[in-house]
């Protein structure tokens, strides 16, 4: 049976974020609050885990456009190869904050994503979900709930989401009302930043 725990954003409690933690290390899925849209979530380091996510999804693994959940930019790098400082500039203007960043993976990738050459990284601005990736001690791997019709309700509301979603994860976080815009993605592999999409980051940042 999945669990439902409420997690106040402004002082997420130790404890509930060690149940959440627990979880993941166990190979758990998790549904968490970003500072965009909710999101589906596990351990970085665990196969299983990311299998049941691809298959959740209805794709491969190997060709997933999952993003990388990081509590800060010292973490990025452990994932990405040496950034210039023109897009270390982007990344410090707009991190934490609601942005995906495609970066240059690099050979630490996890064997999954071993034949990719970018990967997608978030450091979303929401204590909740920072403090899980902190005290996990790894990203965790991320794709948004959105639904096929794109704005729905129970993709915002935790109680919808749970209702919806329990019989195919392991817990639910109730952090409070999500959004429903998506995270603004940039592409910095290149030799100049491209938008692919543009969502709730404002793109000053550029």
């Amino acid at each position: 049976m999945s669990q439902f725990i409420k997690i106040y954003p402004d002082n997420p409690s130790e404890a509930a974020i060690k149940k959440v933690v627990d979880v993941l290390k166990n190979g758990g899925l998790i549904i968490y609050p970003t500072d965009t849209v909710y999101g589906l979530g596990c351990d970085i380091t665990n196969t299983k885990a990311l299998e049941r996510i691809a298959k959740i999804k209805g794709i491969k693994l190997e060709k997933a456009n999952f993003s990388f959940v990081c509590h800060d930019l010292s973490n990025i790098s452990d994932y990405v190869k040496q950034i210039d400082t023109s897009t270390f500039k982007i990344l410090k203007r707009a991190l934490p904050g609601p942005y995906t960043f495609i970066l240059p993976g690099n050979n630490n990738l996890p064997k999954e994503f071993k034949k990719k050459t970018t990967v997608g990284i978030r450091v979303p601005d929401n204590n909740i979900a920072l403090e899980i990736v902190k005290m996990l001690g790894n990203p965790i791997v991320s794709t948004s709930i959105h639904d096929d019709d794109d704005v729905i309700e129970y993709t915002t509301d935790p109680e919808l989401i749970f209702e919806k979603w329990q019989n195919l994860v392991d817990l639910v976080i109730d952090g409070g009302y999500g959004d429903n815009i998506g995270s603004t993605i940039i592409d910095l592999s290149g030799h100049e930043p491209e938008v692919i999409r543009e969502g709730k980051g404002s793109l000053d940042i550029l």
